[in-house]
């Protein structure tokens, strides 16, 4: 039985992904609709979208220190609304060669939503996913979706692929790596 490449590169993933630390403050698809990029805070400040402190980027690709790891990191700004949560879903994808586009990975390399704090304040988090590797040369990017949620609703809301040159509070390997690709070899 011959295996597809795509079935392949899905069994990469296993099915636990490990959380990095959750919720350093950084000095500095909903059921509901969210705001519009261009409107302000409640606040009266500048809508999060163009903020300077929203990025995602991959800190980790897999190091000696911890072989088959990919990490991705996520900054996130506050709107400094105390009741409203911000949440980020951390995703991989790999570069199809054949087609040129960029692909979910499969099951185990999708966090789901998760809590990073309220947003009083910029906050930073990651997840590392491990993989187990049935081929080289593989791309990958990670994907963050942010959320700023007021009760249930979701109040902003945005994606962002990973980029290279952030400053990671914690969690890179080795320490200030960043990156917009990961080369799993």
């Amino acid at each position: 039985m011959t295996v597809s490449p795509k079935a392949r590169l899905a069994r990469l993933i296993t099915l636990a992904a490990l959380a990095a630390p959750i919720g350093f403050a950084v000095p500095c698809a909903s059921a509901a609709p969210a705001a519009s990029p261009t409107a302000p805070t409640p606040t009266g400040q500048p809508s999060p979208y163009h903020s300077h402190a929203l990025w995602a980027t991959i800190n980790v690709c897999n190091p000696k220190s911890a072989p088959d790891v990919v990490g991705v990191r996520g900054s996130m700004p506050g709107t400094g609304q105390s009741d409203e949560t911000m949440y980020m879903r951390f995703r991989l994808q790999y570069l199809d060669t054949a087609t040129g586009s960029w692909e979910e990975l499969g099951e185990g390399s999708d966090s789901g939503f998760l809590a990073v704090g309220d947003a009083t304040a910029a906050r930073q988090t990651g997840r590392s996913f491990t993989l187990r590797p049935s081929t080289t040369g593989v791309t990958l990017r990670g994907v963050i979706n942010f959320q700023w949620r007021r009760d249930t609703r979701v109040v902003y809301a945005t994606e962002r692929v990973t980029t290279a040159d952030h400053a990671s509070l914690a969690g890179a390997t080795p320490p200030g790596f960043t990156a917009a690709t990961c080369q799993f070899t």
